[in-house]
């Protein structure tokens, strides 16, 4: 982290093991992604009037280049629940903020397009005529829309294309 840590107790007592224990979970985030800014963490008593029941919430504020992540909705009546579970949010964030900032962020694959060259329909599949592609074999599990009774030799199509146990195979096919 760049800058030193922060913790906030609100009208809880100070405690060396439960600052220890932010220290500790603080440094664990800072080791996955290590362009943290700055780590703001607060602990506080929810509903300090009632007499049973208090429960501990947990605010955690990190701040990336180009973003705030917060976590503030950690309630639990035992304080290190609540801090685990803040913290494990926090970290999910900051995973899905480290997977788009690297650009790993998931394509989805254009479908190809081609036309019904053969029917078997008592046997239930066909094959597909792509120009990119050459043919591909499908079977009716694999037609979306319509119904594969509702082929028809010609009729246009798309498809995803999928490596099966003996070559390329069309997925997800349906009539455009």
């Amino acid at each position: 982290m760049k800058l030193p840590l922060q913790i906030t107790l609100r009208d809880i007592p100070p405690s060396e093991a439960l600052e220890g224990a932010i220290r500790e979970k603080a440094e664990k985030l800072d080791q996955f992604y290590p362009h943290i800014m700055a780590c703001r963490v607060t602990v506080g008593i929810n509903g300090k009037h009632k007499h049973q029941g208090q429960e501990f919430a947990v605010a955690v504020d990190l701040s990336v280049p180009g973003r705030e992540i917060v976590v503030n909705r950690d309630h639990h009546e035992d304080v290190y629940v609540a801090l685990r579970d803040a913290f494990d949010h926090a970290r999910r964030q900051l995973e899905e903020f480290a997977r788009v900032h690297r650009g790993d962020v998931k394509t989805h694959e254009m479908p190809g397009r081609g036309q019904i060259a053969r029917l078997f329909p008592e046997e239930g599949y066909g094959f597909i005529s792509a120009p990119e592609a050459g043919d591909l074999y499908f079977s009716a599990e694999n037609v979306a829309h319509p119904r594969f009774d509702q082929l028809e030799v010609g009729m246009a199509v798309s498809f995803l294309q999928e490596a099966g146990g003996e070559g390329l195979q069309a997925k997800r096919v349906t009539a455009v």
